[in-house]
């Protein structure tokens, strides 16, 4: 059976933003867990063509190529380098080029995540947060980027100091206590407090402007969802059989939620000891926040539905992309 390239998911998309179209809400659509500006953006898929998201998504891949051959040129590189690490690690890979082709949105978070670490790095803070916010609002995974984010704002490297130490002439304290509270205390600066306060108010204004508009089923769908998530059936997670044999227990929204722990502690320990990296960093976060998840799942495209509708022998197809 011939199975369509395009992604399950842009069909949600498109069906939300016809929603949107028709005035209603885009969590009329099943499965639509996603922020409604996302629906907003993909309107013109029902007023101009349907292949319009899938060529947004694709210029949002090349220009998240753009930002990062600008990244390397500041850091150093030479130009030819720096185009060919973004040839053969982005704009030739085959995963982001059939992510983005087959209209997955995640070409957009990527572009916003990787402005704010340019303009971080550039010290255009202000850009920076602007950034960062929309990419919070569209995915909440970025949120674990603010701790680096805000301990590289302080960071000796910009500030032109040197060795933490007590700030009083006297011999630095190397314990571990005493600088892990000397970072924090010394990232109440002015650019940090930029940073906080301009993208908490993109936050603020996008989350009030859409729950006045769709109300509680906004917060539910789009951030509370993936915060609760349970998936005992398709799921990767190395807490996957604790959480299975535990599904019907009274304690399972507890194991549930003691699973982000380990996760918690690492983004800590990774915070601290590589922000001054900011992009390797934010990678370690990446890989963390994905590999000790506790909802791990392979997504499962069931196209049941287009099976009947050739008329041939139900029978439920699946396809595994990890995610």
């Amino acid at each position: 059976m011939r199975v369509r390239y395009t992604d399950v998911d842009y069909r949600v998309f498109t069906d939300a933003a016809r929603l949107v179209t028709e005035g209603r809400s885009p969590y009329r659509r099943a499965t639509y867990r996603y922020t409604p500006l996302l629906a907003w953006l993909l309107t013109p898929n029902v007023r101009l063509a349907e292949a319009f998201g899938k060529l947004l998504f694709v210029v949002g891949d090349l220009a998240a190529a753009v930002v990062a051959y600008r990244a390397l040129r500041r850091r150093g590189a030479a130009a030819g380098q720096a185009c060919g690490c973004c040839a053969a690690a982005w704009l030739l890979n085959p995963l982001p080029m059939a992510v983005s082709s087959r209209g997955n949105a995640e070409a957009l978070v990527a572009l916003l995540v990787l402005a704010t670490l340019y303009f971080v790095e550039a010290g255009s803070v202000g850009k920076a947060a602007i950034c960062y916010g929309l990419s919070v609002h569209m995915k909440i995974y970025p949120l674990t980027y603010a701790l680096p984010i805000a301990l590289h704002l302080q960071s000796p490297q910009r500030a032109g100091g040197g060795v933490v130490g007590t700030g009083h002439g006297k011999k630095a304290e190397f314990t571990v206590v005493g600088y892990i509270w000397q970072l924090f205390v010394k990232m109440l600066n002015r650019d940090v407090l930029l940073f906080g306060a301009v993208a908490g108010s993109v936050i603020t204004a996008l989350t009030v402007a859409f729950y006045h508009l769709y109300g509680w089923e906004f917060l539910e769908h789009a951030y509370l969802y993936h915060l609760t998530r349970r998936d005992i059936r398709h799921n990767f997670s190395p807490y996957f059989y604790m959480l299975y044999l535990t599904a019907e227990s009274k304690w399972s929204f507890a194991l549930g939620l003691a699973a982000f722990l380990p996760q918690l502690l690492l983004l800590l320990v990774v915070s601290i000891a590589f922000y001054r990296d900011l992009a390797f960093c934010c990678f370690l976060h990446t890989v963390i926040f994905i590999a000790l998840k506790p909802a791990l799942k392979c997504k499962v495209q069931d196209v049941k539905d287009e099976v009947k509708r050739r008329k041939e022998i139900p029978r439920q197809v699946t396809l595994l992309t990890c995610l």
